[in-house]
């Protein structure tokens, strides 16, 4: 931090959804000095984001952050795919540390990034170096990355929410790991689409990418190293009616051999033994009071408990006759899904208290 008690902090691409949240969180950090975000085609940072009316942040265009890189603890990327790859090293290299929003740097392997997103990693003698950044399970490669790349908002839900299961060795691996998942229409992006207006998509689910989404291969990839070998995830996608939100249902069916002892109360067990010492991560544990197959909602995780906020909420149950386990994880994909999860893993890169900035709880 160069002797400084604040961090002067760059945010490329803060004309988005993930770009506003960062300057939105960042201007209630105890640690933050200078914000500066940046803007392509001369906008006003407070009609962009009227949330933001008298913060006093102005937009400067990437080329004048790149003339005070030597100012810069730190730079977010909230870009599109394949330009944090171009823009990053510039900063890396003055020893400015760097958190990627953007999928740039999520994989270590640049043959298979290329297979995912369709072009050639412009930079990838960076890959081996970028530490996936969920703090929760990486907090000590973290705290001595100087590249992060943030998890896209589906991965980190689903991450979070499979890995004392997957840790556990209770899942068949030879059965796909099933995968309904939903967010919220921003995260469409905010250019107009009109399927995502109001108008279309009140009251109704908006599916997409059914023929593979492009998180399949990131979680494949990053629920390796807990499951042991890679996994085969079946993805399902839609937008739902809500504007903020990851809602995540994961069917894992646990081994045969393994199945004695298991039920809801013994997931449970396995959930809140390891998740005990983490603020962010907090798991429904009430107990069900009503007879099978009662509709009790308030067992499993609420979409709008988390809203506004840095916490994944997890619920878990069994079926017994299948052998399937269930797991519900339920995070705001603006914040720990993008823009929260960004400025935790910041906070443990500087040595600060992890829930510096993230202190409030959902809406």
């Amino acid at each position: 931090m160069r002797g400084r008690m604040t961090l002067n902090i760059g945010i490329v691409g803060g004309t988005g959804h993930s770009g506003g949240e960062l300057c939105r969180l960042l201007l209630n950090h105890p640690a933050a000095g200078t914000i500066l975000p940046t803007a392509r085609n001369g906008e006003e940072l407070e009609r962009v984001h009227p949330n933001l009316l008298g913060s006093g942040l102005r937009f400067l265009t990437v080329e004048h952050l790149r003339d005070r890189a030597d100012e810069l603890d730190v730079v977010f990327f909230c870009t599109p795919s394949g330009e944090a790859m171009r823009s990053a090293p510039y900063f890396l290299d003055r020893g400015v540390k760097a958190v990627d929003v953007s999928a740039d740097f999520r994989f270590a392997d640049a043959d298979r990034y290329k297979a995912v997103y369709g072009e050639p990693h412009a930079s990838p003698q960076w890959l081996p170096e970028a530490v996936y950044g969920v703090t929760e399970l990486y907090r000590d490669q973290v705290a001595a990355a100087r590249l992060v790349a943030n998890p896209g908002c589906y991965a980190i839900t689903t991450v979070l929410g499979l890995a004392p299961l997957l840790r556990s060795g209770l899942a068949d691996l030879d059965t796909a790991i099933h995968l309904a998942a939903v967010n919220g229409t921003s995260g469409a992006g905010n250019k107009p689409v009109t399927d995502v207006m109001h108008a279309e998509a009140f009251a109704s689910m908006l599916p997409y990418s059914l023929e593979g989404h492009r998180h399949a291969p990131e979680l494949e990839t990053h629920l390796a190293p807990l499951a042991g070998r890679e996994p085969c995830v079946d993805m399902t996608t839609a937008h739902g009616n809500f504007v903020r939100g990851i809602y995540i249902q994961a069917s894992v069916r646990i081994r045969a051999d393994a199945r004695t002892g298991v039920d809801r109360a013994a997931l449970l067990d396995l959930y809140r033994d390891h998740y005990a010492d983490e603020h962010f991560v907090q798991v429904n544990s009430f107990a069900k009071q009503g007879r099978l197959n009662s509709k009790e909602y308030g067992v499993y995780p609420s979409l709008n408990a988390v809203t506004g906020s840095n916490f994944c909420h997890i619920g878990v149950d069994y079926d017994p006759v299948r052998g399937f386990a269930k797991v519900i994880a339920v995070t705001d994909n603006l914040v720990k899904g993008a823009a929260g999860s960004a400025i935790q893993n910041m906070n443990v890169m500087f040595g600060l208290d992890e829930r510096a900035g993230l202190g409030h709880y959902g809406l």
